[in-house]
């Protein structure tokens, strides 16, 4: 439970500095920066958390972590994460003409600018709030979420979160499929783990005309994306949500030549590693034996991503009760089913018991219902109050660390 005078207070400072994080989130956007590149993103976070009076470390190049010490003396210490990196896109929308991103093919189409700006709204209800604080709170604004090995990992093996003490982590992500002052929350398996694959499927080049001269590594490449699909559907558990995607193919230059060689990129999505490799295993005996069969060959290479996201299911409920005394009940939405998409949130879960939710973001309004990384990709800033509300009040919530789950 959070008291009545404190909730009353973060609901009353996330409207008051809801205009700061406007003018941040599209600052933000406006000059993106890619993945471990966030150079001036970093300089103006940490200049905004010294103004504060955060005590604010670097323990990577970019990216920082803040500290806050609160007016009630204990060894409690909560984390609260935000990602700041963005896309390497091109950038679309009338609804964002205002501020749209000024660094040509770079953009948070992802929404990492409005969890950094939301998070910095945090960070001053925080401060105001500083003497009924108890323990400690630590703010990261990590780098690199979009690109392995991820900034989480990097964060979590710098060894800084184990010295400052951090006892639960929390964090969100926006989601364009929940409206504006809506959460999107759930139990234990919440996203999913993003492996990746190359498979090249090598054949011999012929005239089109003259096909059976050839090796043709196009029809040998529809036929191992087709059979590749029966994985899911024939050798995985029904109940078990997994997913096999081929994003790119590439091959051939004209209309009437066979090429010699086609190259395909794909994700394996799971739940688990063990699942993951039997995927991968029987994506590499199927391409074996179709490129035999056809007379060709292959390289198939799989690339580990980033661990699931597991929440905590006290955790979960601490998510909930807080949004509940914060913002109210009917914001709380909970997930029919997990996400498939992944996240580097699920490095600090594999360190400290915590849990991630989804932060709605969608309207007309806005034009904000496009999917995660579409360049007309958008977030109804209005969530930012609800976002940066639920966090404020996680912090202050009795149980955020698990001590009464534990009794």
């Amino acid at each position: 439970m959070i008291p009545i005078e404190i909730s009353t207070k973060i609901s009353q400072l996330s409207e008051h500095y809801f205009e700061k994080m406007v003018a941040l989130r599209r600052e933000l956007h406006q000059f993106p920066e890619v993945s471990y590149k966030e150079y001036k993103t970093t300089e103006k976070l940490c200049a905004i958390l010294t103004d504060l009076g955060y005590e604010v470390h670097r323990p990577i190049e970019t990216g920082c972590i803040a500290v806050l010490e609160g007016g009630i003396a204990s060894d409690r210490v909560i984390a609260l994460r935000a990602d700041i990196d963005a896309l390497p896109l091109k950038e679309e929308g009338e609804a964002k003409k205002d501020f749209i991103s000024q660094h040509e093919g770079t953009a948070h189409c992802c929404g990492h600018d409005a969890h950094t700006a939301n998070l910095i709204g945090v960070a001053h209800i925080l401060r105001d709030l500083k003497e009924e604080l108890t323990g400690k709170v630590v703010l990261i604004f990590q780098p690199g979420e979009e690109k392995l090995p991820g900034g989480g990992r990097l964060i979590c093996e710098s060894g800084i979160l184990q010295k400052l003490g951090v006892q639960a982590i929390y964090g969100l992500h926006t989601f364009p499929y929940y409206a504006p002052g809506e959460i999107g929350v759930i139990k234990g398996r919440a996203m999913a783990r993003p492996d990746e694959f190359e498979l090249i499927i090598e054949g011999k080049g012929g005239h089109a005309a003259a096909p059976h001269l050839a090796v043709d590594p196009i029809v040998t490449a529809a036929q191992v994306i087709t059979s590749i699909q029966t994985i899911r559907s024939r050798n995985i558990n029904p109940l078990e949500p997994v997913v096999i995607t081929v994003g790119k193919i590439e091959g051939g230059t004209v209309h009437n030549v066979i090429p010699q060689s086609v190259r395909m990129l794909g994700t394996i999505r799971s739940f688990s590693r063990e699942t993951a490799h039997f995927m991968s295993q029987r994506i590499d005996e199927i391409a074996k034996g179709i490129t035999q069969a056809a007379g060709g060959s292959y390289k198939y290479t799989y690339s580990e991503g980033y661990p699931a996201v597991i929440n905590v299911d006290w955790a979960t409920d601490v998510i909930v009760e807080s949004a509940e005394n914060v913002v109210g009940a009917a914001s709380v939405q909970w997930l029919p089913e997990p996400v498939m998409g992944g996240e580097d949130f699920a490095f600090y879960l594999e360190h400290f018991p915590g849990a991630f939710f989804l932060l709605g973001t969608g309207s007309d309004e806005a034009d904000s219902r496009y999917s995660w990384h579409h360049p007309k990709y958008n977030v109804d800033e209005r969530a930012m109050m609800t976002g940066a509300a639920v966090m404020a009040g996680i912090v202050f919530n009795e149980n955020a660390t698990g001590v009464l789950h534990e009794q």
